[in-house]
């Protein structure tokens, strides 16, 4: 059974606190020039893990992830035929 994730962006102070953020949720990408984390945890246990996180004392600012907020399917949108012709044409 597949559950909802969502990540949360985790600012800090230095690359040496990775191994204690790596506790948390499923560590996904790491910053080093902007000293951000991107960690993915489930959705319902979300809020929990953002109290304990923010108050780790190398922790600057959380922000949450709106991807799973985000729409995905589109609707078909008429194309322009002045686009499509210029395609047929090879321009």
């Amino acid at each position: 059974m597949r559950s909802n994730r969502q990540g949360l962006i985790i600012w800090f102070q230095h690359m040496k606190n990775i191994k204690q953020l790596k506790r948390y949720g499923h560590l996904i990408a790491v910053s080093r020039e902007l000293r951000y984390a991107v960690i993915y945890f489930d959705q319902e246990e979300i809020e929990d893990y953002v109290i304990k996180i923010e108050r780790l004392p190398f922790v600057s600012k959380v922000d949450y992830s709106y991807k799973p907020f985000v729409r995905r399917e589109f609707d078909n949108t008429k194309i322009d035929k002045a686009k499509e012709y210029d395609y047929k044409m090879g321009i």
